[in-house]
């Protein structure tokens, strides 16, 4: 790996692709990517129908997007895993399942976020 190149802004270009290509290939392979798309158009239309604060709006958006990032590296470490070895192996099946746990935990401390930012709001 050469440490000492230039700024590229072709380089940087290559980089936002592989990015992109990555975003494109997990909403192709993970069904669970649609749920969470769905979730957070769920959330969007709620925070304009609703009227969310600005501060409410920065919480949402960190909940949402810690969903995301759980989701991205869950997938990574599954694919990880699989390359591995597809035989069953209980150390593995471990990594997948914290790995997955992570991305509920995320999900359900966005959905406390949302109940508290929303049901206030809908009450009214």
């Amino acid at each position: 790996m050469k440490t000492n190149e230039s700024f590229s802004l072709r380089a940087r270009g290559k980089s936002f692709k592989y990015a992109f290509n990555g975003v494109k290939r997990f909403f192709k392979s993970e069904h669970n990517a649609l749920l969470h798309l769905l979730g957070t158009l769920i959330v969007i239309v709620m925070a304009v129908i609703t009227h969310v604060s600005r501060s409410e709006i920065i919480f949402l958006t960190l909940v949402t997007g810690f969903v995301w990032l759980a989701e991205l590296f869950n997938t990574a470490i599954e694919k990880i895993m699989d390359l591995i070895t597809v035989k069953q192996d209980h150390r593995i099946r471990y990594i997948k399942d914290v790995s997955a746990a992570a991305v509920l935990v995320s999900a359900v401390m966005a959905f406390i976020t949302g109940c508290i930012v929303f049901i206030p709001k809908l009450v009214r």
